[in-house]
């Protein structure tokens, strides 16, 4: 009895060693103190990509002018608000092909991958000028309507998130899946990024090291995933607690067959 007991506290004393060393990677930008930001002092733009989705609002004084290449969606809410000028229909949206090309009213196909929201705007407006009027100057807004993130592993809310404004870093998309857990990896995140012609690719980040805002992976892309690997303790309690249930299991089992032979040779 006494050796069993021995045992259960060496078990235990070992877990709590473990435990300890593995809160030491926990805080955040731990060399903070010693790294420049001069690099980090750049605008982030997202580029188009294949399979983006985009909207494409032409806006003019004169709304003849814009119309041709304002095309909309035809709803059957939309129909039955036709007759009220209040309302909005909802305007058609452009799906980038493998090309990354968009097929646009009026002016055909236009290439739009690899360009920012601006650079887009700049290339339809080239574009349409020579359709309207020397008076008319027209405006035009591009906006990326799927740009999503993922965030799985140890976080506190795993999920796909969308970023209405087309700009999202690492910590603001861990933000968003409520952060990390006390057993997830600080120092080993697993960014996952396909680029325009579908090379994927794995990148580690380190979120003890404050130089992460320097990497030119610290501004994520659309259709980005964040992976967040388990410490060693997590892995352990999960293969305890496997360990556990299959030797509760297997006493179960033999109690049954033990109390089953008893009834047998006892009769």
């Amino acid at each position: 009895m006494k050796q069993v007991k021995l045992l259960f506290a060496l078990f235990v004393i070992s877990m709590m060693i473990t435990g300890c060393g593995s809160t030491k990677n926990v805080a955040y930008f731990k060399n903070s103190d010693s790294v420049s930001l001069e690099m980090s002092r750049v605008l982030y733009d997202a580029r188009i990509m294949p399979k983006d989705i985009l909207t494409i609002t032409v806006s003019t004084t004169n709304q003849e002018a814009s119309a041709p290449f304002n095309l909309t969606v035809a709803t059957a809410q939309s129909l039955s608000l036709r007759a009220s000028s209040t309302s909005q229909p909802a305007l058609q949206s452009y799906i980038v092909d493998n090309s990354g090309n968009i097929e646009f009213p009026i002016v055909g196909t236009l290439h739009v991958a690899g360009l920012t929201k601006n650079e887009a705007e700049e290339l339809v407006l080239s574009k349409i000028r020579s359709y309207m009027s020397d008076n008319e100057k027209p405006i035009v807004t591009v906006r990326m309507i799927n740009y999503k993130i993922s965030v799985i592993g140890e976080v506190n809310r795993p999920g796909m998130f969308t970023v209405a404004n087309e700009k999202i870093n690492i910590l603001e998309a861990l933000a968003q899946a409520g952060d990390l857990t006390i057993y997830g990896v600080r120092d080993r995140v697993k960014l996952i990024r396909e680029d325009a012609i579908g090379k994927k690719e794995i990148h580690t980040l380190n979120l003890n090291d404050a130089n992460i805002i320097n990497s030119p992976y610290y501004y994520l892309q659309q259709n980005d995933i964040i992976y967040v690997e388990p410490n060693k303790v997590k892995s352990q309690n999960s293969n305890i607690g496997s360990m556990t249930t299959l030797w509760f299991s297997a006493t179960s089992i033999l109690i049954s067959l033990t109390s089953l032979l008893y009834n047998i040779l006892k009769k």
